[in-house]
This record gives C-alpha cells, structure tokens and sequence, in this order.
C-alpha cells in the first residue's frame, strides 16, 4: 500500500513521528512521497533517506537532545547573557549543532543535496516572515537564484525548525537582480519555523494528483495535545518566553483538525510533552514512541485506500 505523507511539526513531541513510522511499516505501508515541517521535516526527510523505524528509534535513544541547544559561554550569564543574545542574534540558540546532526545522518545514508533523492521525493516547509509567506524547500530556493536540486537537505530542514526566538532565524541573501536598488538590511530575507504558516501542509500532495482513482492517497501525521494537563509555569521573562512559544507553535493544532481531513490523519497524543523539552527523560521519549506506534497502529487497521477515495469524491477535495 503506497501513500504520500505529511509530518506535522511538535519539536520535541516529533519523536512519536517515528513511533507512526514503524506502525506503517508494520501494516505494510510504503511512503512514496513525504514532505514535513518543524520536527516534522527531520522525520521527513529521514524517511526519504531511507531510514526504517526501527533506525529513527535507534538515533532517539542514542541522542542526548539538549546537546543540540548551542550558544557561546558568553551568553550563558543568568538573565543578561541570553537576553542579549535574543537581541544579538534573533535567539537563545543557534541551531547550528541542530544542522550538523542532521546532516550527519543523512550522509550516513549518502544524502547531501535534494538531487540525491529522487525527484519530488521530499518537501519541506518553513516561513519567510519577511514577506509573510511559505517557503516550500527546495523548489522556493528559485528565488534565490539556487538551482533546487543542489541545495542542501540539512540546511532546509534547519530553516523548517528554526523555532522563533529559539533557534537563531536563517538569513538569505536575495541575489542581484531582486536586491538591486535596496538598502543592505532590506536584501536579506528571515526564515523561520515552518509551523508558523503551515504546520499540517497536507495540501502539498492534493496540487499534484490526477484523477481521484489514480491519485496516491496522502496521510497526515499530527500530534495531538488534548491529553496535555501540564501547566506553565512563569518564574521569569524566559520561562515566559518558553510558554509563548509552546503555545504559538501547537495550540490552535490541540483543538481540531478539519473534518474533510480526519479520514486521512493519524492523530497522535503527546500526553504532556513540550514543544522545546529539549530535556526529555529516556521514560518520556518512550512514552511518544509508544504512543505514535499505537496510534498509527488503529489508524491503519481501519484504514483502507477504497475509503479514501470515496472520501474524497464525496467532500469534492481539490
């Protein structure tokens, strides 16, 4: 059974993505597209690197996650330090041990740039808040005068969770012709989490099908809060900050998702884990994996490509 997926963004809750993975397989389920935003596109992007669940599952349980939150000693005076360097640098962290670990894991499975994978294989999401509008990588990279092919698959996916104020935004330079008659500052452009515009872009795949009866089904994977009971608490402006940002980037996905799309999304409970819980005990990250696969597991037993296309005639999809 072939379908396109979609990997909603969550952070840290991205890692029962992987639990879903392996309940697909388990079902006999082939990705033929993926695309990801946020965390999202790590798994993304893993999956079209050829990565089976079982391997995401090995890399979760061997990778101390806040290591991946870096910035300079300097800014790690109380209060001052990370104050200037949001100021400095647009966030507390940046990002760039996130990109190299990445890229890592993809060169263990000889991916560097998209045009290792195959065409169309795999899309990536993120927002350019200085024109307001998404950015689907690698084919938005166009308007940078960058041929999509050969632009790295690390460093888009470090664009897609670049959580506001979390991570350091990624800046791009527009080339000449564009940039011609604008003052320096305005010839870069900001991007940031994909999550922002598009955190569930299962619209990716409906542009391309063909007839109903041909088309590839698309499947969403979303992480679900509802079950969440874990409060907030603000001691300070950063503790502050880190509840703006958890409820920015996942609260309006803890409601509801559109009826016409719940016939094709495996809705995943995050049972109180954070967006930026970057400390996530061994006990946690078990608890999302489990949870993914179970519920990937009563998505897909019930689930069959005949009613999915019966679906889509009857609430007339694009």
């Amino acid at each position: 059974m072939l379908i396109n997926a979609v990997f909603q963004g969550g952070g840290m809750k991205g890692i029962s993505l992987a639990g879903a993975v392996n309940a697909a397989e388990q079902n006999g389920v082939e990705f033929n597209r993926v695309a990801g935003t946020s965390s999202g596109a790590i798994v993304a992007s893993l999956v079209a690197a050829g990565y089976t669940a079982q391997e995401m599952k090995e890399v979760i349980e061997t990778t101390p996650f806040v290591r991946l939150l870096h910035r300079s000693p300097l800014f790690n005076v109380k209060w001052v330090g990370p104050a200037a360097r949001i100021w400095l640098k647009k966030g507390l962290f940046s990002g760039e041990v996130l990109e190299q670990w990445v890229r890592g894991l993809l060169k263990a499975k000889g991916i560097r740039r998209f045009g290792d994978l195959a065409p169309g294989k795999l899309r990536i999401v993120a927002s350019d808040i200085t024109n307001g509008r998404i950015m689907v990588l690698p084919d938005d990279m166009e308007r940078f005068n960058v041929e999509p092919s050969s632009f790295e698959v690390a460093r888009a996916v470090r664009m897609s969770t670049s959580i506001p104020y979390f991570f350091d935004p990624v800046m791009l330079r527009l080339d000449a012709k564009r940039a011609r008659g604008k003052p320096f500052a305005g010839q870069f452009v900001f991007i940031v989490d994909g999550a922002m515009l598009s955190n569930l872009p299962l619209w990716l795949f409906d542009q391309e099908r063909a007839k109903p009866a041909e088309a590839i089904p698309t499947v969403g994977f979303q992480m679900v809060g509802k079950n969440d009971t874990k409060t907030s608490f603000i001691r300070g402006p950063l503790s502050m900050l880190q509840a703006i940002i958890d409820t920015m980037l996942s609260a309006h996905d803890e409601r509801y998702i559109e009826q016409e799309n719940r016939f094709r999304t495996v809705k995943i409970p995050t049972h109180g884990v954070r967006t930026t819980q970057f400390d996530i005990t061994p006990e946690q990250s078990e608890m999302l994996y489990a949870s993914g696969l179970q519920a990937g597991n009563d998505f897909f037993r019930n689930w069959s490509i005949a009613s999915y296309q019966l679906q889509f005639k009857k609430l007339k999809l694009p």
